[in-house]
């Protein structure tokens, strides 16, 4: 039924929109991370990557989370001479963390989670009518 593959469909949407928000969730928490030692690589900045892959069952293609990778570049610097993880110039390695990218790319991991909870909701809302009136 049409209606059972909507419904699966919004799923994987949903579900692949629930792991960026969680990447997002953690690049933020992170942003102010420094290394540990002097000298050394604070948090790397992660991102998601989506692919389709085709559901043979359901007989059309789903998204999906293809990995969880890092985003490549340099890190910021600033100079900290007192900072533990600073190196012999003084220079402390910041993560490679934007907010503002953070804030968008939550906002349309937002837009498209509540886009497929929407047809869930309507596909839900169907099917129910379908159901009240086979029984009618």
């Amino acid at each position: 039924m049409d209606l059972d593959r909507a419904l699966r469909i919004s799923a994987a949407g949903m579900q692949a929109q629930s792991t960026r928000l969680r990447v997002v969730a953690e690049n933020l928490a992170n942003r102010d991370s420094t290394a540990e030692v002097a000298g050394g690589d604070p948090y790397r900045r992660k991102t998601v990557t989506f692919r389709n892959r085709m559901d043979r069952e359901l007989g059309t293609p789903l998204v999906a989370v293809s990995r969880v990778g890092t985003a490549a570049g340099d890190f910021p610097v600033r100079h900290d001479p007192s900072h533990p993880a600073a190196d012999a110039r003084g220079y402390v390695r910041t993560p490679n963390v934007d907010s503002l990218v953070e804030t968008m790319d939550m906002r349309e991991a937002q837009r498209s989670y509540a886009a497929n909870l929407s047809v869930l909701e309507v596909t839900r809302g169907m099917l129910t009518r379908t159901i009240e009136a086979l029984r009618g």
